[in-house]
C-alpha cells in the first residue's frame, strides 16, 4: 500500500533516501556520530549565512521544544518582550513567556494582516523597558509571511534585541544572519529542509549565547549548557534523537544538491501557485491576499454547504492518497494545504483532483 502524501507542514513527505538514513542504528558517544552532528550544525548555520556570527545548538523533541529554550535561554528573568501577535504561534509564544514567568507585551494584528514594522517600532519606542522582540516569521496557522527583514532594521534601531521563530520559513525564505540583526533564529527537522520530526535547533548569536550562562529556566533546556558541553565533548548532553540527526543529515544533502534555498523556495513556489490556481477553479477561495501568502501552506475557506464537514472530507481525501490540515482559526471555518515537503506540482494536481471528486462525493455544490 502507498503511503498517502502529507500535505501539511510537518511532519510532511519525506524521500526514500530520508527514510533509508534511518535504518542504522548509532552510538550517542561514538566519534561518527558526533561528526554527523558537527555537519549537520556546520551546514544549518551556514544555509542562513552566519557562519561568522552564530552557533548552532541543537535540542531534542519538536519546534516548540527549541522556541522555549530559546526564550527560556537568552532572555533574562525580569525582561519584558513585545510579541507582535498575527496567529495561533504567535499566540503559542506569549503562552511560553507567561510560563516562564516574563512579561508579554502583546502587539494585536488581524489573523490576515501582516505584523507592522511601523507599530513594532511604535511600540518600543512606548515603553522603554522593553528587551526583546519575539517574532513569528511565517505563521503557520494561516501561511502569512511577516516582513523580517524591516522588522529586524526596527528593532536595531530601538537597540533591542529579536529572536525569530523561523519555524515554517528556514530553508526556504532567503534568511542572511550576516547582514540580519538576529539574536537567535529557530527551526526544526521536519520543516522545509525534509527531514522527520524530532530535532529543533536555535542558531544563536555567539556573544549572546555565551552571556546566557546560568539563565535558562530548565536543565534540559539550556541552551548555553547544552552548547559548551558539545564544544568540550562533541555529544549530546542527554540521549539524543540518533536517527532524526542521521535523516537530517541526508535530507540536507538532498538540500544542498537540488541547489539549497533558491531552489527549494522555486519548487514551493511553483507548487502553491499550482494549488491556488487550481483549488480556485474548483471554486474555494484563500484566506489570504496572494501578496501576504507565503508559499509553505495555504488556507482555504470551508464551503458554506451543509453538505460540507471537514472531517469527512478530510477521510475521503485520505482515502485518495492525500492528508490536508484543519484550520487554526477560531472565528472562521478554514482548512489548510501545505505546499512543502518532498512533492513537486504532480503531486498537487493529484490532490486538487482528489478534492474535486470529494466534493462531488459529499454533494457539495456551494464554495464561495
Amino acid at each position: 500500500m502507498n503511503e498517502p502524501i502529507l500535505l501539511t507542514p510537518g511532519p510532511l513527505t519525506t524521500t526514500l533516501a530520508t527514510k533509508q538514513a534511518m535504518l542504522r542504528d548509532w552510538g550517542s558517544w561514538d566519534d561518527t556520530f558526533n561528526a554527523l552532528t558537527a555537519s549537520v550544525c556546520a551546514d544549518l548555520v551556514g544555509i542562513v549565512h552566519g557562519e561568522q556570527t552564530h552557533v548552532c545548538i541543537p535540542l531534542q523533541g519538536s519546534g516548540t521544544f527549541a522556541v522555549e529554550a530559546a526564550l527560556g535561554t537568552l532572555v533574562p528573568k525580569g525582561c519584558k518582550v513585545l510579541v507582535p501577535n498575527n496567529g495561533a504561534y504567535c499566540q503559542r509564544i506569549i503562552r511560553i513567556l507567561g510560563y516562564l514567568g516574563h512579561e508579554a507585551v502583546e502587539l494585536p494584528f488581524g489573523d490576515d494582516q501582516p505584523a507592522d514594522p511601523a507599530r513594532i517600532g511604535a511600540a518600543l519606542l512606548a515603553d522603554p523597558a522593553i528587551s526583546h522582540v519575539a517574532q513569528v516569521h511565517c505563521e503557520t496557522g494561516t501561511g502569512i509571511l511577516n516582513p523580517l527583514p524591516k522588522i529586524a532594521q526596527v528593532v536595531a534601531q530601538a537597540g533591542r534585541r529579536l529572536i525569530v521563530d523561523a519555524m515554517s520559513s528556514y530553508g526556504a525564505i532567503p534568511i542572511d544572519l550576516g547582514t540580519m540583526p538576529v539574536d537567535a533564529l529557530i527551526a526544526a527537522s521536519g520543516k522545509c529542509l525534509e527531514g522527520v520530526p524530532g530535532m529543533g535547533f536555535v542558531i544563536a548569536r555567539r556573544s549572546v549565547l555565551i552571556d546566557a550562562a546560568g539563565q535558562s529556566h530548565s536543565l534540559a533546556m539550556d541552551l548555553h549548557d547544552q552548547w559548551t558541553y558539545m564544544q568540550r565533548t562533541g555529544q549530546w548532553r542527554f540521549t539524543p534523537p540518533t536517527h532524526v540527526v542521521a535523516a537530517l543529515r541526508c535530507a540536507i544533502d538532498q538540500y544542498l544538491a537540488e541547489g539549497g534555498q533558491p531552489a527549494r523556495l522555486a519548487r514551493y513556489g511553483e507548487n502553491c501557485a499550482t494549488l491556488v490556481s487550481n483549488m480556485r477553479r474548483l471554486g474555494f477561495r484563500t484566506f489570504l491576499d496572494d501578496a501576504m501568502q507565503a508559499p509553505i501552506i495555504v488556507t482555504f475557506h470551508a464551503p458554506p454547504d451543509h453538505a460540507y464537514e471537514f472531517v469527512e472530507f478530510y477521510h475521503r481525501v485520505r482515502e485518495k492518497g492525500f492528508v490536508l490540515y484543519p484550520g487554526k482559526l477560531t472565528t472562521v471555518d478554514t482548512f489548510r494545504v501545505g505546499c512543502i515537503g518532498a512533492i513537486d506540482v504532480t503531486e498537487i494536481r493529484r490532490a486538487t483532483e482528489a478534492i474535486g471528486a470529494t466534493l462531488l462525493e459529499m454533494g457539495v455544490q456551494k464554495l464561495g
